[in-house]
């Protein structure tokens, strides 16, 4: 999680200062609190972001970072800290399964193109966001 926060953080960042400013002075000058501002003006338009980074992070849900668990991956836990890929990595390099270890990286593949896909259909119904 920590190692995806700087670049949402900056892609928030860049979303923030494409708001007008005019539009908080006018929430200011119609009584608006700074919550109510954040409520009715950041929001609404922080909202494309939100679905578009919503929908790129669940394409790589299943991705549990190969790299770290496989620096204290051994036989005696093979068992209990087995993932996706450190199974698909001892399958098809270190047994030479190539067609098991193919078959479990494209269902993997599979299974991510199909979140994409749900939740960008879901992001056009619900909050009609949609890329051209």
């Amino acid at each position: 999680m920590w190692k995806g926060f700087g670049y949402g953080t900056i892609v928030y960042l860049a979303a923030l200062t494409g708001i007008d400013p005019t539009l908080y002075e006018s929430a200011m000058l119609d009584g608006a609190t700074r919550w109510q501002q954040i409520k009715n003006v950041t929001i609404p338009l922080l909202m494309p972001t939100i679905v578009l980074m919503t929908v790129l992070s669940l394409g790589s849900i299943l991705n549990a970072g190969f790299d770290q668990v496989y620096n204290l991956y051994s036989p005696a836990v093979w068992e209990t800290g087995d993932i996706i890929d450190t199974y698909v990595y001892r399958l098809g390099i270190q047994q030479a399964q190539y067609s098991v270890g193919a078959a479990v990286g494209l269902f993997k593949s599979v299974v991510s193109a199909f979140m994409v896909i749900v939740s960008y259909r879901l992001a056009d119904k619900l909050a009609g966001y949609r890329i051209l």
